[in-house]
């Protein structure tokens, strides 16, 4: 970013604003065109589909959410299958069809599926990981791509081992941990990142250790912060961190628009609140805050949709444009009061224009506002 904000300081010591917005953004936009293809596979039946719907934060018992990956008792993933996430259609997953069936041979599967298109893997196993996998596992390696190995179904081995005397969950976890990082280990792979995992219960477990693994080693990827499934306060947290970082970026873009009048789509002369309700409505979907989201998770918990809403303190849950419209109403009458050299001093780009810091101050509170 360093660059960029050089670049742009360097357009407005010239007075070319117009190139100084573009630039911004472009940089925000940066992260929504960047693809991500994530190729889940495994042996057939280990649980990959719904592994596929859980990751997209889509409930899959029975195929009841629309755009859901089909499960059965049978094979269901026939063929490659894309599933673009909900909100965030440049993180695209892939459902791999079963490694070892009579359509997917194992000599044959790697050339079937176009192994090498895809980003990053996950190899799925409802028990231990077995030879296929291993062989799978050993050929990403060779392609120097993150891989990453799941144990699913994490909640039928815990019921089962329930109706054992002396019966310890930690234990029973501890043991299925230690069996597949240690037959992988034989296998020769020196550090296997494995994560136990229900897809039907994913706040329990580690699915969101997967989630912050994958945040972690995938920084070019800003958007997966967004698309994952704010299933703990360290997820949330994570996500309130990356929008409050953009924020001045925000503020800096109508800044310069506001003195310099550039046409710029979303941007008007003025602080432009149809930008800021578009950027929080970017909130409301990053925390599932929406009302689709609610629905769901209304009816996943046997809550009514009005008794959940009640309950919420956020603002974004209050997002629809007339109480925005309100609220930005509020926070520009502050924001105006505040003197304009208080932003100069605190940022170096605005040195001139009282109109610029009072533009700069105005999207930062309202935007600012809305993740406290």
């Amino acid at each position: 970013m360093e660059a960029v904000l050089a670049s742009v300081k360097n357009d407005l010591m010239n007075n070319d604003t117009a190139a100084a917005v573009e630039k911004i953004q472009r940089y925000l936009k940066e992260p929504d065109n960047i693809p991500l293809k994530i190729a889940i596979t495994g042996e057939s039946k280990s649980g990959k589909s719904t592994f596929v719907s859980a990751l997209r934060g889509i409930k899959s018992i029975g195929d009841e959410d629309e755009g859901a990956a089909p499960t059965g008792v049978t094979e269901t993933t026939s063929e490659v299958t894309e599933y673009l996430h909900p909100n965030y259609p440049n993180v695209t997953l892939w459902d791999l069809p079963g490694i070892g069936t009579t359509k997917f041979p194992a000599k044959k599967y790697l050339e079937l599926v176009g192994f090498e298109n895809f980003d990053v893997f996950i190899i799925v196993s409802a028990d231990r990981f077995r030879e296929n996998d291993v062989k799978l596992a050993k050929e990403i390696q060779k392609m120097k791509k993150k891989l990453y190995f799941v144990r699913s179904k994490i909640d039928n081995n815990i019921r089962d081992e329930e109706r054992k005397k002396d019966f310890s969950k930690e234990e029973t976890l501890r043991k299925i941990r230690d069996d597949s990082v240690q037959g992988l280990q034989k296998e020769g792979f020196e550090s296997p990142q494995v994560f136990l995992v229900s897809s039907f219960e994913p706040h329990i477990y580690e699915f969101s250790k997967l989630q912050q693994t994958l945040e972690r080693e995938l920084p070019a990827h800003k958007s997966l912060l967004r698309a994952m499934s704010n299933i703990n306060q360290e997820i949330i947290n994570k996500k309130k961190e990356a929008f409050q970082s953009r924020i001045k970026y925000y503020s800096l873009s109508a800044a310069v628009a506001a003195v310099a009048a550039v046409p710029v789509p979303e941007l008007s002369v003025n602080v432009d609140d149809s930008m800021m309700l578009s950027v929080v409505t970017d909130y409301v979907t990053g925390f599932g805050l929406d009302k689709q989201s609610l629905e769901k998770r209304a009816a996943s918990s046997g809550v009514s949709y009005d008794d959940l809403c009640a309950v919420i303190k956020s603002e974004l849950a209050k997002i629809p444009a007339e109480f925005f419209k309100k609220t930005f109403i509020s926070v520009q009458g502050k924001a105006a009061l505040m003197e304009a050299g208080k932003v100069s001093r605190n940022s170096f780009l605005f040195v001139t224009a009282a109109s610029m810091g009072i533009s700069f101050t105005t999207t930062y509170f309202t935007l600012s506002y809305f993740l406290i």
